[in-house]
């Protein structure tokens, strides 16, 4: 499961530019004010978790983020980053990896992740994620995943939606909630995907 699943993303980003995948964000708005929202230093340690060839990372170092990690399982998402932004990729920190495999050497100020978690569908895969962001979070979470009013599946991969409750409930062990808001997300095939995106602060028991 783990190579086929490798495999499926590596395809994906292989044949398809980002105006023909639906998770394409020109601007990566509720992303941003989330990470604004926890009035960090420039010098904060800020994961994207399957950040991809996502824009996230260019505002990020605009902005003057001097510590930016983005995680992917596929290499050939993350090329294209780099290729996107040239000299300033060696500013970056480019980790390929299964989040479920991932093993990090650091703890992060700012774990963000926008349509990662819904795809683990399985206790097993949910459990190995929280075990990993609660040994490498030290600040905060932020996660966006599709609603209950989202797609049921994403890039032909079945997905697990949330409710504010649920996605609550998978973190309580470690995070305490900030805030949740709703988000149409506008695809490039001028189709609506309903998102929530949750802010947690981490907290030690």
């Amino acid at each position: 499961m783990k190579l086929d699943r490798k495999k499926h993303w590596e395809t994906v980003y292989e044949t398809k530019n980002p105006d023909q995948v639906s998770w394409t964000q020109e601007t990566p708005k509720i992303s941003l004010e989330f990470i604004h929202s926890f009035g960090l230093k420039k010098t904060a340690k800020i994961i994207d978790i399957g950040g991809g060839d996502s824009k996230l990372v260019d505002y990020l170092l605009d902005e003057g983020f001097e510590n930016v990690s983005v995680l992917d399982i596929s290499s050939k998402s993350l090329e294209k980053a780099k290729n996107r932004l040239g000299e300033k990729a060696n500013k970056v920190n480019w980790i390929v990896s299964d989040i479920t495999e991932f093993e990090p050497n650091m703890t992060y100020d700012v774990w963000h992740d926008r349509a990662t978690f819904h795809f683990l569908t399985t206790p097993d895969q949910i459990k190995k994620y929280m075990k990993t962001a609660r040994k490498s979070v030290s600040g905060f979470l932020t996660i966006g995943t599709f609603s209950q009013n989202g797609p049921k599946k994403c890039s032909g991969l079945e997905i697990k939606q949330y409710n504010e409750e649920e996605l609550t409930a998978e973190l309580k062990d470690g995070f305490d909630k900030i805030k949740c808001v709703t988000e149409d997300h506008l695809t490039p095939f001028d189709t609506m995907q309903n998102f929530l995106f949750c802010s947690f602060k981490r907290h030690l028991n």
